[in-house]
């Protein structure tokens, strides 16, 4: 039986549709057990996008970039974040996508990017599935300074780091981002080993 066949949507409610479309939806849902429950969730729709970590094994070098992230601040994390370099698709497709980002970024012109995964980040809320990528680089790649699109708000700090810098920032918690947590311990388990 597939999902299709458990779920019966009754009404979708649009809550906004400032930037991002917040829904909130009344379903059916066909229990294990072959009972139906009505449930409601709110869900927010903002899109699919794509995360890149650029690694140099000669110098077992990774790129991240340092940004404000306001939801963070909001939850109390009093610091500007250290994240892998990622963007919304905007219906671009992924490997296109996370090559601007790159060069909107952190300022570097990728010659080959790899897809590694895909991820649901937050599934119980939020609809955006991230397509992961990583790519080798090194100084002859750099064609600017990066630091983002100023008109998007962005003001982006680059950062290289040691793979193991990186790895330990992990753990003392100057790296709490999601993507960038599972980017480099993807990094750890099949590049820089």
């Amino acid at each position: 039986m597939s999902m299709s066949d458990r779920v019966r949507v009754k009404e979708v409610r649009v809550l906004s549709k400032a930037r991002y479309l917040l829904t909130s939806t009344t379903f059916d849902y066909r229990r294990a057990n072959g009972e139906w429950q009505t449930q409601v969730r709110e869900s927010y729709d903002r899109g699919n996008g794509a995360a890149l970590l650029p690694y140099n094994l000669a110098t077992r070098t990774v790129v991240l970039v340092r940004q404000f992230r306001y939801p963070a601040f909001a939850n109390g994390y009093d610091d500007l974040l250290i994240e892998a370099a990622a963007g919304m698709l905007d219906d671009a497709a992924p490997e296109l996508r996370i090559r601007a980002e790159a060069e909107e970024e952190i300022g570097y012109r990728l010659d080959h990017v790899r897809k590694v995964f895909e991820a649901f980040m937050t599934p119980g809320a939020v609809t955006e599935k991230l397509h992961f990528f990583v790519a080798e680089y090194d100084a002859t790649m750099r064609i600017g300074d990066g630091g983002g699109l100023a008109d998007e708000g962005e003001d982006i700090e680059v950062l290289e780091l040691s793979i193991d810098e990186a790895l330990a920032m992990i753990g003392d918690g100057r790296i709490v981002d999601a993507k960038t947590i599972m980017l480099l311990q993807y990094a750890a388990l099949h590049l820089f080993r």
